[in-house]
């Protein structure tokens, strides 16, 4: 039986504090006490709870009929085990997904402690670094001449020592003597020797090649004779190269000719110099490529 069926059913004396309140007065009477009533707020408080239960009845009462009638409207023994099975399986999925959660957090707390870790690391790396600073060199660049407006690039060669060559150095002991004069005299002779070994050794020998452009005065000049002039110009340390004509415009055109000189014997002004003597035949001379060998 529901608990509506039991409350509509129960049978409660909503006259009893009328029946109390008159059997005190009987007894008052009787007795001839004179002792004083109950004040009238406190009769109506007990009316009042006494309408209320009787009201409360009335509505159990009606709910209960309401229910009757509607009876076709109660769930059935299927949909409350359907209903039961469905929130079965919400707090089956609840609990998977508190689960989930739980574990990736898990997993971000994790990444969080790695990552502190490697930022303490750099911390620590970058710190070092601030207190030590790295001494950096200057590196200086060799001055690089110009010859003509084209720009030559100088090779620097370290002198190379032989073994025996740092051996005889090695033999040179200038405190370990008690006499000063012999000391010197071993000292000259030992530099002596060095100096005239070093003279013996061959040295680089540093060659360009020099591609020029010989501009006659007009296309009537002979082109033939002005490269035999050109040729002509012998020097030591100076080799003259193939030779083509280009054509400059109007019929015009240059010799292109080129050589190979050695840099300490031969430059190109001299050159220049030399080949513009040939004033009947060349109008100017221009260094068309300038590269190191």
């Amino acid at each position: 039986m529901s608990s509506v069926d039991f409350l509509s059913q129960e049978k409660i004396w909503f006259d009893k504090p009328r029946y109390d309140e008159a059997e005190r007065r009987f007894y008052e009477r009787t007795n001839g006490s004179s002792q004083p009533t109950q004040d009238v707020g406190a009769n109506s408080i007990l009316q009042d709870i006494a309408r209320a239960r009787e009201n409360i009845q009335k509505s159990l009462a009606g709910l209960k009929t309401t229910l009757c009638n509607r009876g076709s409207g109660q769930p059935s023994l299927s949909q409350q085990s359907q209903l039961s099975s469905s929130s079965a399986a919400d707090q089956g999925e609840i609990i998977c997904r508190i689960k989930s959660l739980e574990l990736e957090n898990h997993s971000l707390h994790k990444v969080v402690d790695d990552l502190r870790a490697a930022l303490s690391k750099l911390e620590c790396r970058v710190s070092v670094l601030e207190k030590s600073p790295a001494a950096v060199t200057p590196v200086t660049t060799p001055s690089v001449p110009y010859t003509n407006g084209t720009t030559v690039q100088q090779k620097t060669s370290a002198p190379v020592k032989n073994e025996e060559e740092d051996d005889d150095d090695d033999d040179i002991d200038l405190f370990g003597s008690d006499d000063d004069e012999e000391a010197d005299k071993l000292k000259e002779q030992r530099l002596k020797e060095y100096a005239e070994k070093k003279a013996k050794k061959p040295g680089i020998i540093a060659k360009s090649s020099i591609l020029l452009d010989v501009k006659p005065w007009d296309d009537e000049t002979d082109m033939v004779k002005l490269e035999e002039c050109v040729r002509s110009v012998q020097a030591d340390g100076l080799l003259w190269g193939t030779s083509k004509l280009v054509p400059v415009g109007y019929g015009i055109k240059k010799l292109q000719i080129a050589c190979v000189v050695e840099d300490d014997k031969v430059g190109t002004d001299m050159l220049e110099e030399e080949i513009t003597k040939f004033e009947d035949y060349i109008q100017s001379v221009d260094v068309a490529a300038f590269n190191k060998i």
